[in-house]
């Protein structure tokens, strides 16, 4: 059977899961009876939840005569490195582009990705149902973009398609009543004008893994595009690996893919992208090849990470109350076993270990995922990776594009001034304001909630990673704001938290468990301030002779994970259990903070 490889990119949110979910219906890859839910290629619950690709899905389908291998992309400028490895399995992309919005970072960023790879692009514009559709501008904007990024001439004769993903409707026309319920016209484009495999049929057997996946049973499961000849179930290979050594190993299973399915087969050939088990610590990036014709195919780059922070066993008086798993050889193996090889991972101290990863989002997705598996830890506040470039100290920046209603304007372009963004552009229309920024990543780290705040969440941020330039001076990205912080262990009470109301925003409300050097509250000033939230009314024999008024206390405001993570200073942590999120100062006791706090001012 012939064969494609084709993967799908996009910006966030532009449709490319959608469109999957269709191309694997109307190719027939479902039974007519079977109930397939929306976004099906999202299996992760997180995914699902957010609405978000975390990690890159395989699926193939069949059309006419040809095996259509389609991998579906995260959007997101956080998962990049999944984008960049796809492109060493793949022979063309269909870059997605909504027929509103037009190109925006992440577009940028995963077309940099293809066109530097050498793939052919085919480019559908979706959701052109949109009564604000604008596809003939839009189109004129990927033909810009794709000029800026130095596409050859072969890449810019591009075929454009137009859909409605949602609708399952698609056609080669700009004119919506041209549209039809069929994905035959973007099929047949992949078909038309994408290559054949670039691999060599005959000769011995060559593979090498671009993602990875994790099984109980067998480990670590590479998957990836067989380069060269075939392989069979309990073949024994050599494994080249990264550092120049070898290793011999039998494979135990060979995994294909077909619809939303992992399906065992028995062998491969030349062209298909599969997964393989049986070493249980296979890399990405390594060669897996014939014994006899040990051959490395180049290494696959990873872009580095640009942000960190620290990961260690949770050591508040509350440890152990909501977890499973809290001890450090515990958190140590869940950590070692990650399978996003964008994410690095480096012990400190028996107790401790720094993650880097490629944006907030990377490392809290981490995070979140390790606490609904019922892990224990405390978290602190990320910090940007400084790189030495030629002698100078350089941090990273983002390309940043915003939205927003024109009376928001002013007070978003104050916030980005104060956190080190210097305005490329700004572009008005339709009562709406685009902004282009460049902002330094640090300046970027707690901005999302302050810019939600600000817009009254009818703004748009999207940021993609720059490059790296010299080091700019200053505080940016950190909180203002001091905190209210328990000097006591206990249960919180109505009374207490009353009485503290006019000192600023509580985080707890009556009831909640609170400890020593837990932090229960935001101050109305720069200064922390240690409070008692524990204290009861003081009772007596004599009846008071204004009545007692119920205590009527304000909602404290809630905190999700991304936003305790970007709220915090560097002397604090996130103490994170698969039940609840709690912000704390890394030293505890409250006499010890202060002297730790009167030390560094004598300083």
């Amino acid at each position: 059977m012939k064969q494609r490889n084709i993967a799908i990119i996009a910006h966030v949110d532009h449709g490319k899961t959608t469109l999957v979910d269709e191309l694997l219906k109307q190719s027939g890859t479902f039974r007519d009876n079977e109930t397939v839910q929306i976004r099906a290629m999202d299996s992760n619950a997180l995914e699902r939840e957010r609405g978000i690709t975390i990690l890159a899905k395989t699926t193939s389908i069949h059309y006419k005569d040809y095996r259509i291998n389609i991998l579906d992309t995260p959007g997101h400028a956080d998962f990049g490195g999944e984008v960049e490895r796809i492109m060493n399995m793949v022979d063309g992309v269909l870059l997605v582009v909504d027929a509103y919005e037009g190109t925006m970072p992440q577009t940028r960023f995963v077309l940099k990705k293809a066109l530097e790879a050498g793939v052919t692009p085919i480019v559908v514009v979706n959701k052109i149902d949109k009564p604000s559709a604008r596809p003939v501008q839009v189109v004129d904007e990927v033909m810009d973009l794709f000029i800026e990024l130095g596409a050859s001439l072969e890449q810019l004769e591009f075929p454009v398609l137009y859909a409605s993903a949602l609708n399952g409707t698609s056609s080669t026309s700009p004119n919506i009543t041209t549209q039809e319920k069929t994905m035959t016209p973007i099929l047949d484009a992949v078909i038309e004008n994408i290559p054949a495999p670039k691999v060599e049929e005959n000769g011995p057997f060559q593979f090498q893994p671009a993602l990875l996946d994790y099984n109980d049973y067998v480990g670590r499961i590479g998957i990836g595009l067989v380069k060269r000849g075939n392989i069979k179930v309990n073949s024994t290979v050599t494994c080249m690996r990264l550092d120049g050594s070898t290793k011999q190993f039998r494979i135990q299973k060979i995994f294909g893919f077909l619809g939303l399915n992992k399906v065992e087969i028995d062998e491969a050939r030349a062209g298909d992208i599969v997964a393989i088990a049986g070493l249980p610590d296979i890399s990405v990036g390594e060669t897996v090849c014939a014994v006899g014709h040990e051959e490395a195919l180049p290494p696959l780059r990873i872009d580095e990470p640009t942000l960190q922070m620290t990961f260690g066993v949770n050591t508040s008086p509350f440890s152990g109350k909501d977890g499973k798993f809290l001890t450090a050889r515990q958190i140590e193996d869940r950590l070692m076993k990650e399978k996003d090889v964008s994410l690095k991972v480096k012990q400190i101290d028996s107790e401790t270990w720094m993650v880097s990863g490629r944006g907030e989002l990377h490392l809290s997705i981490l995070i979140e995922t390790m606490r609904r598996e019922g892990y224990e830890i405390e978290v602190s506040k990320p910090q940007i990776i400084v790189k030495e470039i030629n002698g100078v100290k350089c941090e990273p920046y983002e390309d940043v594009e915003i939205e927003v209603p024109e009376e928001y304007v002013g007070s978003v372009i104050e916030a980005l001034g104060n956190r080190g963004g210097a305005m490329e552009n700004m572009k008005a229309f339709d009562n709406q304001t685009k902004l282009l920024y460049t902002v330094p990543s640090r300046g970027l780290i707690g901005f999302t909630t302050e810019f939600m705040t600000l817009t009254k969440g009818y703004g748009i941020l999207s940021h993609a990673f720059k490059s790296y330039e010299p080091l700019s001076n200053g505080n940016i990205g950190e909180r203002k704001a001091g905190v209210l912080v328990s000097i006591d262990n206990g249960k919180a009470t109505a009374y207490a938290l009353g009485s503290l109301e006019d000192r600023g925003v509580m985080f707890v409300s009556p009831g909640t468990d609170v400890y020593e050097g837990m932090i229960v509250g935001e101050n109305n000033h720069e200064n922390d301030l240690a409070v008692n939230v524990t204290k009861g009314k003081q009772l007596t024999n004599t009846r008071s002779a204004n009545k007692d008024h119920t205590v009527v206390l304000k909602r404290p405001r809630e905190m999700s994970l991304e936003v305790c993570l970007d709220y915090i200073n560097e002397d604090e942590l996130v103490e994170v259990t698969p039940l609840t999120y709690r912000l704390r100062k890394k030293i505890l006791n409250t006499n010890e903070r202060k002297k730790h706090e009167n030390k560094k001012i004598s300083k």
